[in-house]
């Protein structure tokens, strides 16, 4: 929590490897880093360019690839999880999508916790179904099924907490055992960002964030980003990364390195409300359930030096979900999280899903529960309007 996350001490940290050249720099003086906006770069040469090229020499090319403002941000969010390099991407599932594809071919499996988010729980049964990898889900508290699964699995894919149901897991256990096994771990760690949780110093190989949510933090842009080894970004640039398209532009790179920026004051913040409403949520009437970290007397926590504000609640069988949420005047109803605003998302909506194939139904989500994303606004005004939400929807 301590360390800086101004981007421009990166000059001072990165090596000859970490960093393009040729970019000016007088350039970075500047208080705020500036915006490459630019589709491709030019050469003075023939020879210049082949050197590029050939791999002789390190320059950039084309914005799809790699572009100056783009590179700030990846090399500062893996200096911040302790990585040694980055990729960024145009969402956060497209981060993962592009790293499992470099990970694993057909005839692979993979093992991952169960709850984790819809949109990755469909990718692994959906798309890579389709390509000949199977995939195991367990329950990470059971240690015992995870080590079994993990014998002749090529990706173990966690998430601390999981989605929704914010189930904790012991990832130093779990990455013990997948490099016992050989298999290579990745963990989606968007709730608690670099800043709340290291996983690559508990031994997990790859870390991934979607930096729409508290990364960037302003609800303004969409964006994903994987860090690690250089060998596993290395492996990600060669196998998946080109042909997927799927690149962050310099725009939003320069606004994720604003948003973080702010990241250490709005964390402690949202952390502050968060556990503010939950403890409170925790002794209300109308509450069945909270799920929060905090809550959780589970070895997962000691990977926490701190609790983002998304949670969730279950509302007792007296409380109608949707008059709850109707009732509703300052919180807002819609996806994602990490901005300023405070919002909710009913499980009862997401349960509605058409094609039914959503990790809310094959591991049991309640129409009860409810998302909370707590946002920046002052917690009183949040907590009067609950109350009154849950007054006013009770059957």
């Amino acid at each position: 929590m301590n360390q800086s996350i101004n981007p421009h001490d990166l000059g001072a940290h990165a090596t000859a490897d970490d960093l393009f050249t040729p970019v000016d720099p007088a350039a970075f003086n500047a208080v705020s880093p500036p915006i490459f906006q630019t589709s491709l770069f030019t050469y003075d040469s023939y020879e210049a360019m082949e050197d590029v090229f050939a791999g002789r020499t390190r320059n950039y090319i084309y914005s799809r690839g790699d572009n100056p403002t783009v590179r700030e941000f990846e090399l500062l969010v893996a200096r911040l999880e302790g990585a040694e390099d980055g990729r960024a991407f145009s969402s956060g599932t497209a981060a993962i999508t592009s790293t499992i594809l470099s990970l694993v071919q057909a005839g692979d499996r993979v093992v991952a916790v169960r709850h984790l988010y819809n949109d990755v729980y469909r990718l692994l049964v959906k798309l890579l179904g389709r390509l000949g990898v199977a995939v195991d889900f367990v329950d990470p508290a059971d240690h015992d099924e995870v080590r079994k699964a993990l014998s002749g699995a090529k990706l173990l894919y966690l998430e601390n907490p999981t989605s929704f149901v914010f189930e904790l897991q012991d990832i130093a256990a779990l990455s013990a055992m997948a490099k016992e096994a050989g298999v290579t771990t990745v963990i989606d760690n968007s709730w608690a960002t670099p800043l709340f949780q290291k996983p690559i110093q508990h031994g997990v190989d790859i870390v991934i964030h979607a930096a729409s949510k508290y990364l960037g933090g302003h609800s303004d842009t969409v964006a994903g980003i994987v860090v690690g080894s250089k060998e596993a970004i290395a492996r990600i640039n060669a196998t998946s990364y080109p042909y997927v398209g799927a690149k962050l532009s310099p725009f939003e790179a320069w606004l994720l390195l604003r948003g973080m920026r702010t990241l250490r004051v709005r964390l402690k913040e949202h952390e502050r409300s968060g556990l503010l409403l939950a403890g409170r949520l925790k002794e209300h009437s109308a509450i069945a359930r909270v799920r929060h970290p905090v809550f959780q007397d589970h070895p997962g926590r000691a990977t926490l030096t701190g609790y983002a504000g998304l949670f969730a609640f279950d509302l007792n069988p007296d409380i109608d979900v949707a008059r709850f949420v109707n009732s509703l005047r300052d919180i807002r109803l819609g996806v994602s999280w990490g901005g300023p605003e405070t919002l909710v998302v009913p499980a009862k909506v997401a349960l509605q899903i058409p094609d039914r194939m959503t990790s809310f139904i094959r591991f049991g989500v309640s129409e009860q529960t409810v998302r909370f994303a707590v946002g920046l606004e002052e917690p009183e005004l949040l907590w009067s309007d609950l109350q009154q939400a849950l007054h006013a929807a009770k059957r």
